[in-house]
């Protein structure tokens, strides 16, 4: 069954006629719109090249990654529910732990903004986490750590990677989608939840 109720609206605590329902009603298009794509990327009608366990080990790794959140605990909780997730979680935790760091960072062309360039983890999924995930979601979770992390060091060699590890170029396109929203999401929730706690604070200081 998909979800009726606003993903974004549930996971930063947005209680209907409160005052940040306010504010994200005066971007409805905005809000209808990041609905849509959770829908689309997470209780998809047809799941095509990227399976639902596929989607949610992905985000589960991709939003442990930027820290305990609301947003985290829900993707992996989903995780957990979806069939044979149960049997990811040990691995997936393993992996958020091993690649958690800071960026973004990376070497860009050379040129002027060379004097940019920084160092950072080049992450790979461990030995150990690899029978547990499998060759396609350890292809994909290496993946979602550089567009996370290392966005600027994004080349062709790492589309082969997920090409050789049986990914289509369709499946490819569906978790690149899912990093990047879900990195929006994170920000998103982040923010309402702190301007939900200054508004809280300045009606209790009142």
């Amino acid at each position: 069954m998909m979800s009726t109720q606003d993903i974004i609206d549930t996971l930063a605590g947005i209680e209907p006629g409160s005052a940040l329902d306010a504010i994200r009603a005066r971007r409805l298009q905005a809000r209808e719109n990041a609905q849509k794509s959770y829908l689309s990327l997470f209780e998809p009608i047809d799941a095509g090249d990227v399976s639902l366990l596929e989607r949610a080990a992905v985000a589960a790794f991709v939003t442990g990654l930027h820290g305990e959140s609301p947003v985290a605990t829900f993707y992996r909780e989903k995780l957990a529910a979806s069939t044979g997730g149960a049997a990811l979680l040990g691995a997936i935790d393993a992996e958020i732990a091993r690649g958690k760091t800071s960026g973004p960072y990376g070497s860009y062309p050379a040129g002027p903004l060379s004097v940019e360039n920084t160092a950072g983890l080049i992450y790979r999924v461990s030995a150990a986490s690899k029978p547990a995930l499998g060759a396609r979601l350890t292809a994909a979770l290496e993946h979602a750590h550089l567009l996370v992390f290392r966005p600027r060091d994004a080349a062709s060699s790492d589309m082969k990677a997920l090409l050789d590890a049986g990914w289509s170029t369709t499946g490819i396109v569906t978790v690149s989608q899912l990093v990047a929203f879900l990195s929006f999401q994170v920000r998103v929730v982040s923010g309402l939840r702190t301007l939900a706690a200054v508004n809280a604070h300045k009606e209790a200081a009142s």
